[in-house]
């Protein structure tokens, strides 16, 4: 797999103005979204839309389901952190 180039502090920084919830953690390694619905189907089916979208990417996320409450977290591991790969995930699944 190609290895994708790592993003910026300042790349980082201007591409989550657009990625409203989402939140950098563990020093700039991973971004992650809590995401919550009104019933337990609805975070499923939600799930489900993600994996169709990681699949098409060839990108997964961290994926935990807590009830109503769905978090992902992105990183990019061949790269070692954060590349473009993460935004335009996390960018697919906010749609």
């Amino acid at each position: 797999m190609a290895k994708h180039e790592l993003l910026s502090e300042s790349e980082l920084q201007e591409a989550l103005l657009d990625l409203p919830g989402w939140k950098v953690e563990e020093d700039g390694k991973w971004i992650a979204r809590r995401y919550m619905f009104p019933t337990f189907p609805e975070a499923i089916a939600f799930v489900n839309k993600v994996a169709d979208i990681a699949e098409a990417q060839v990108h997964h996320p961290f994926i935990s389901i807590d009830f109503r409450k769905v978090t992902l977290r992105l990183t990019t591991w061949h790269s070692g952190g954060l590349t473009l790969l993460d935004i335009r995930s996390a960018k697919a699944y906010d749609q």
